[in-house]
């Protein structure tokens, strides 16, 4: 059974370290988000990322269909056929990538604000020469103060990863400055995170019990000014193909029209994630189909994971849809209009629409990868960016001891 969030039971096993806000009480801010270069998006590589981030072994069809549209692309190239490949996908520079400036100590970085990790990681300048690829740097050498004996791995499935050391150091995010936040500067990062030229780092928005450091975890920025706020939540205005943002402290009702729907954020599918019970979807016009779905938000994920039932229903809804084992996952025709699908969160359909569900070019044929992907051998469904993009979100902890999430349609966006 579900059960909600408990945050003294969540943290009583763990200590973590102190660190200080400088500033007034009842803050607000807002973290813009900023553009990053065009990139081409690729689905079956968004895939294998999502099932490397959550530590399940990536199915040989999905690292086939990675290779498979690694030659695609190649093909497209030699044939001088890549404009047109990109033309297929839908033309923007901020669907993609979602990054915000942050200061660290005197250097500002750009980077995800992940609402499915706890760790505030960053390209640094411990690393060796030549093992970057463009990235900003943070320096600790500068303002930062090691941790002793403190230290940070993230390893995934395949063996990849990042670790580094941690320093307590100024964070500056918008207005709000925290003093001695935990900084944790890679040493060593593969190549799975240096080849995205775009970002220097992540900035982690689950809960603080999340967090890899060891042998003492650290809280989130979030954690460490969250009692300074107006209010103790954030919101996600994430677009499709506009600049987005994130704000702390307060709602800003220009950004979203109706109510906003609650749900209790729970301990399933795994304490310390943005979790919910989703119990039903519809598809287009159609009849509510009544089922359970454990779910959690994600803002660091690109794709919109569901149960395969789920997904198939709704492609069989899309003429011209295919589930292709060459690309390891559902794809459209790129020029298809597909129906909305809603969720249902606390008795009220939270709709996506369905012109957002198109990815990205998948071969000179104009066929796109589907933004809505199974959730195999992952155990929980995972709301990306594809359907993120298309909401108001609202990340509560008003009640420490029961926080929430907030679903509310973006103000201009058509729903249809």
């Amino acid at each position: 059974m579900s059960s909600v969030i408990f945050f003294p039971a969540l943290f009583a096993m763990v200590a973590f370290a102190a660190p200080q806000v400088v500033g007034p009480l009842n803050q607000t801010f807002t973290i813009p988000q900023v553009p990053h270069a065009q990139v081409l998006k690729n689905g079956p590589l968004a895939v294998q990322r999502t099932y490397l981030k959550y530590g399940v072994p990536v199915p040989d069809f999905v690292s086939e269909a990675v290779a498979n549209s690694a030659a695609a692309a190649a093909a497209a190239d030699a044939a001088g056929l890549s404009e047109r490949s990109v033309a297929a996908t839908p033309a923007d520079g901020f669907d993609t990538l979602y990054l915000s400036p942050v200061t660290l100590g005197s250097d500002t970085l750009n980077l995800y604000l992940d609402s499915g990790s706890s760790d505030l990681w960053v390209f640094s300048t411990l690393m060796a020469s030549g093992s970057t690829n463009g990235q900003s740097l943070y320096n600790p050498s500068r303002s930062g103060v090691l941790l002793p004996q403190q230290s940070w791995t993230i390893t995934y499935g395949d063996g990849s990863g990042g670790s580094g050391l941690v320093y307590a150091d100024k964070v500056v995010v918008g207005e709000v400055t925290a003093t001695k936040q935990s900084v944790e500067a890679a040493t060593s990062a593969s190549s799975l995170f240096v080849q995205d030229t775009n970002s220097d780092g992540v900035m982690g928005l689950a809960f603080s019990n999340l967090n890899s450091v060891r042998p003492t975890p650290q809280r989130t920025f979030f954690d460490t000014v969250k009692n300074t706020l107006a209010k103790p939540l954030f919101t996600a205005l994430l677009k499709k193909g506009a600049a987005g943002k994130y704000d702390f402290g307060f709602l800003d009702t220009s950004s979203y029209t109706g109510s906003i729907v609650y749900t209790n954020v729970l301990t399933t599918p795994k304490p310390g994630f943005w979790g919910f019970n989703a119990t039903g979807y519809s598809i287009g016009s159609g009849a509510v189909v009544q089922k359970s779905i454990s779910s959690i938000i994600d803002t660091g994920t690109s794709l919109f994971y569901l149960p395969s039932d789920v997904v198939a229903a709704y492609y069989a809804r899309v003429p011209g849809a295919s589930k292709s084992t060459y690309f390891g996952g559902w794809i459209v025709p790129c020029t298809s209009t597909p129906p909305a699908f809603s969720t249902v969160i606390s008795g009220s359909l939270v709709t996506m629409p369905g012109s957002y569900l198109i990815y990205g070019a998948v071969d000179q044929s104009n066929n796109c990868y589907g933004g809505i992907q199974e959730n195999t051998g992952i155990g929980f469904s995972i709301y990306g960016l594809i359907f993120l993009k298309s909401q108001y979100i609202v990340f509560d902890q008003t009640s420490a001891n029961a926080p929430r999430l907030g679903f509310a349609r973006q103000q201009g966006v058509s729903y249809v």
